[in-house]
């Protein structure tokens, strides 16, 4: 199979630790790159998790987390306009 070259651009401290982490793997970043590419083509997709919002596993784990309190607790449902509290604060804490 015929070899060609790629040039990825990427912030320098990025790419010191990128290389020490693959020397430690006992590889090149060239390889690591090969590895990652393999890896996409062979299952059609990113073999990580990727997310617009990081803290979505954090706000979804808190969410499901209020949502058993309130439901083992002997509160009365949350009202529209309570709901609607809720969402407003939560948008002005990102």
């Amino acid at each position: 199979m015929a070899q060609v070259s790629m040039t990825v651009r990427m912030d320098s401290d990025i790419k010191a630790a990128f290389d020490s982490l693959c020397q430690q793997f006992g590889m090149s970043a060239n390889a690591a790159m090969n590895v990652f590419a393999n890896a996409v083509v062979k299952t059609g997709s990113i073999p990580f998790k990727i997310t617009a919002f990081p803290f979505e596993d954090k706000v979804m784990k808190d969410f499901y987390a209020f949502r058993r309190a309130v439901a083992e607790s002997d509160r009365p449902e949350l009202t529209m306009e309570e709901i609607n509290e809720e969402i407003r604060l939560a948008r002005e804490e990102r």
